[in-house]
């Protein structure tokens, strides 16, 4: 790394690059504390920051129409929900963080927005980073700190229902198994899924009010056995179990906690196939095809056009597709063998979706050096 004689050269204009994120295995498990299997793709959301003689950041968001501004010294006596940088700048004052200079801010970039491929966390992920390198922050390159700090700013301080895995995704990048829960455990994968496809919808997706539904009615699946068998815990359970324990459960509630439990063991071979070298294609296109028959026949969170758009690229070769996130919109994925990945794409598009492309495992957040341009 090279070090300017001028200790604030590199802090007058710094540009962060933050991938989005895709989910391979276990989407509508992370509320439940179970882990998931995501992966930073290569598109992105690009802060460029400039140092200013003022007291403010002027923040312009192009792809979004808005643009606002931050105090350097602003109170949040008013609260920061609904306003996600605000959050990220709270939380990175409440570390007793300081900035000196304001900036001027443009933040855009080729994410989809509402398209389940998390701008928005893209968005917090950049602007933490941000703030930590302008503030000169000790762990201002700590990836995982800066995860941390995104998941409180975007999930704890606006009361959230999300999990942790899509500040951990793009901060830290490539294929991750993550354990969602208290520990946080994680494992990294630094290898490529050839022909991994996403297909966007178009239809933007219910994100909360969804997934606050779904939580809610498998935590009370979970409650209703608890009350007869005070031990259990779902991670423990395999899907042979069920016949056991899904008469302890009100009938109502039965396809939520029946999916939990499937999906859990679909995420867990997925990790034993993702830790092989070479991994077995096929055999992960298998268990997305398994992992959204469940999403779609127990979750019912497809729609029409997701329906069009996974049954398209099945038929023009795809190895798997699964439709990702809380489902009724967003995106899909798709694995395809490398000399059908564009005979899919087109697949997907003429079926209705706004928009298919090939993707691949991206590094993670990172700050690129100005002196590079």
């Amino acid at each position: 790394m090279t070090h300017h004689n001028h200790p604030d050269r590199n802090k007058h204009h710094i540009t962060v690059l933050a991938p989005a994120r895709t989910c391979l295995f276990g989407d509508h498990q992370d509320y439940l504390y179970l882990p998931v299997i995501a992966c930073a793709i290569n598109r992105h959301i690009t802060l460029e920051a400039r140092a200013e003689n003022q007291r403010t950041f002027q923040i312009d968001l192009p792809d979004m129409g808005e643009n606002k501004t931050i105090a350097l010294d602003e109170d949040f006596s008013k609260g920061v929900k609904g306003d996600h940088l605000l959050s990220g700048f709270k939380v990175f004052k409440d570390l007793g963080g300081s900035i000196s200079s304001g900036y001027h801010i443009t933040i855009k970039g080729n994410v989809a927005i509402n398209a389940g491929i998390s701008s928005s966390s893209a968005v917090m992920v950049a602007w933490i980073t941000f703030l930590l390198k302008a503030g000169d922050h000790p762990r201002s390159n700590d990836r995982e700190f800066i995860a941390q700090l995104a998941y409180t700013a975007e999930v704890t301080e606006q009361d959230s229902p999300g999990g942790r895995m899509d500040q951990y995704s793009i901060a830290l990048g490539n294929i991750m198994f993550l354990e969602t829960g208290e520990n946080g455990r994680y494992q990294l994968f630094e290898k490529q899924i050839p022909g991994l496809i996403v297909g966007e919808s178009g239809i933007p997706k219910p994100t909360l009010s969804l997934l606050g539904d779904l939580r809610s009615k498998a935590w009370k699946a979970i409650e209703e056995i608890r009350q007869k068998l005070p031990d259990f815990r779902i991670s423990e359970i395999q899907p042979e179990a069920l016949t056991e324990y899904l008469p302890l459960v009100s009938n109502p509630l039965r396809p939520v906690f029946e999916a939990a439990v499937r999906n859990h063991a679909i995420t867990m071979e997925a990790l034993k196939e993702i830790e092989n070298d070479p991994m077995d294609m096929t055999r992960i296109g298998e268990l997305m095809n398994q992992h959204h028959e469940i999403l779609d026949k127990l979750l019912g969170i497809t729609v029409p056009l997701i329906d069009r758009m996974t049954d398209a690229a099945l038929s023009a070769g795809a190895l798997g597709t699964k439709i990702v996130g809380s489902g009724l919109g967003g995106s899909i994925i798709a694995l395809a063998r490398e000399e059908d990945v564009q005979k899919v794409i087109a697949a997907i598009k003429d079926a209705g979706a706004r928009d298919a492309y090939a993707v691949q495992t991206d590094p993670g957040v990172r700050v690129k050096n100005t002196s590079d341009e």
